[in-house]
């Protein structure tokens, strides 16, 4: 199902939808549509699907199914030869849904900024070997009633596709349904594989249960609206699952929402929130919602961050009943995935992965995943495969064969003895292109004969734009850059010149910075 295309953390209530073309976009029906690739395609791993031996990685729609002895790609024209890239996965059997999105780019007074904006959906219903295009699940102008059982809401039409991504989906094979759950877009379902959707209505923040056979007056809308007395947090919706059981849970800014009926028209939905004691949410944000496979009921897992109240804080719950009782766990940790293994449960967030062996009870953490590694990184995603368990990252995909106690990497590289272009090199950037907001930062590989080296960066017209010196042991070394130059400002894309000097040697290369 997942898991978060991350510029989420620049996300920003009540921003006002800005007007603008939907991006270009196709796909390959050719047939052949897995390409043999060397590694991973990008060091910031957003989101992971597993489905037996296969892992499926985001943002650049990477698959192994042995346990990274070989990689493919996914030959998606938008992802593959185009800026946008996978906010979401899920898979069931043959049938592949991947929501797709970008970051727009935007320029400001304030500086630059990346807007999560949607590019619509790829699904292949023959295991990845031919794709089809839906369009974003946008409305009309006219889209100003929404219809929710015997009542008609007043609505706000979401027209543009700024600030409506898919973070997350879930198919759901049973009914044939897909969820989308799309910040400003709210929470859709389309029963027409992705030709048509749905305005799921969920209760509003002051409501805590809404059924179709009661008549209600509230607005709908995505954001907070001036002048309207309630806030509308909780139709702002990031998660979404369907368990194993029918139940339908949707993660917002405002909650968590389950609804024992999710196949009907208009289901009745439960609304929980932050209460400040132990029975209830930590924060009412809930950006990740997954299901621990075991024997009986499967406990449902939510992230929660804080959203809109002071007493809010970031940390996890539990649920093992469907919802009669909540449990709180890691009060205090910034999470954005689950992972199981039994009863092993692998939450992914900022400090790390986290492991508990007795279904959440007591934890340790992985937070050192090897000397080659940024000192800022954070866990992103986790996946549990036969091979052993992944950790997504800002900083390459690791893998543990021994429950997380040691890591291997893998980054989107290959070795200086076999470069890019299948020939021997002194030093070269991966990824490259490279995309700050898509892959976080680029890695310049060398090797020096006596361990200080400096970098360069320069523009096109060969200005300086930042330099940084490194001292270390003589070998394969690395500079890594995330896109910001000396001013503390993020560059414009363009192409871009790299020196190395070391040991009085001076490699070149060349970078091209796209977004």
């Amino acid at each position: 199902m997942r898991r978060l295309g991350f510029s989420i953390w620049c996300l920003v209530f009540g921003v006002s939808l800005a007007s603008a073309q939907p991006a270009s976009f196709s796909v390959s029906g050719d047939p052949s549509t897995f390409e043999p690739v060397p590694s991973i395609s990008s060091n910031t791993i957003t989101n992971l699907h597993v489905q037996g031996d296969s892992l499926w990685v985001g943002p650049r729609f990477s698959l192994t199914t042995n346990s990274g002895a070989s990689w493919q790609q996914a030959v998606v024209d938008s992802v593959s030869n185009g800026r946008g890239r996978v906010f979401s996965i899920d898979v069931e059997g043959d049938v592949i849904w991947a929501g797709l999105g970008f970051d727009q780019r935007t320029d400001g007074a304030g500086g630059v900024d990346f807007v999560p904006t949607t590019l619509g959906f790829a699904v292949s219903e023959d295991g990845g070997r031919s794709w089809q295009y839906r369009f974003p699940p946008l409305d009309t102008q006219a889209d100003s009633v929404v219809q929710y059982g015997v009542t008609l809401l007043p609505a706000l039409p979401v027209v543009v596709p700024q600030q409506s991504p898919p973070w997350d989906i879930d198919y759901d094979p049973v009914n044939d349904q897909l969820w989308s759950a799309g910040w400003a877009s709210g929470l859709r379902r389309s029963s027409d594989g992705g030709l048509t959707w749905q305005r799921m209505v969920l209760p509003p923040d002051s409501v805590d249960e809404i059924r179709p056979d009661r008549f209600y007056n509230f607005i709908y809308t995505p954001r907070q609206e001036q002048g309207l007395e309630s806030q509308t947090f909780n139709f702002s919706s990031f998660a979404v699952l369907i368990d194993e059981e029918g139940t339908a849970w949707a993660g917002s800014a405002g909650g968590f929402n389950r609804s024992l009926n999710p196949e009907v028209e208009f289901p009745t939905w439960r609304r929980f929130e932050h209460t400040g004691t132990p029975d209830g949410l930590i924060g009412n944000w809930i950006i990740s919602i997954e299901e621990q496979p075991l024997p009986g009921r499967n406990p449902v897992w939510a992230t929660n961050w804080p959203a809109n109240g002071d007493t809010e804080q970031f940390g996890a719950i539990v649920t093992r009943d469907g919802g009669e009782t909540i449990e709180q766990v890691l009060i205090g940790e910034k999470l954005y995935d689950f992972a199981f293994d039994g009863e092993t449960v692998y939450a992914a967030g900022d400090s790390g992965v986290f492991i508990s062996s007795d279904g959440g009870l007591t934890w340790r953490t992985a937070s050192y995943f090897g000397p080659d590694t940024r000192p800022d990184i954070i866990a992103f995603s986790v996946a549990v495969t036969p091979g052993g368990v992944w950790a997504g990252t800002n900083d390459g995909l690791f893998r543990s064969t021994d429950g997380g106690f040691n890591w291997t990497a893998i980054r989107a590289d290959v070795s200086l003895s076999d470069g890019p272009d299948g020939e021997a090199v002194e030093a070269y950037a991966y990824p490259n292109p490279f995309s700050p907001a898509t892959d976080g930062l680029t890695r310049f590989r060398f090797e020096s004969n006596d361990g200080s080296a400096t970098l360069r960066i320069l523009d096109f017209n060969m200005n300086l734009v930042r330099e940084v010196t490194r001292s270390g042991g003589a070998g394969v070394q690395e500079f890594s850059w995330n896109g910001i130059d000396d001013r503390g400002a993020q560059v414009a894309n363009g192409v871009y010149f790299y020196s190395i000097e070391s040991g009085g040697d001076r490699f070149w290369g060349k970078l091209l910075v796209i977004e």
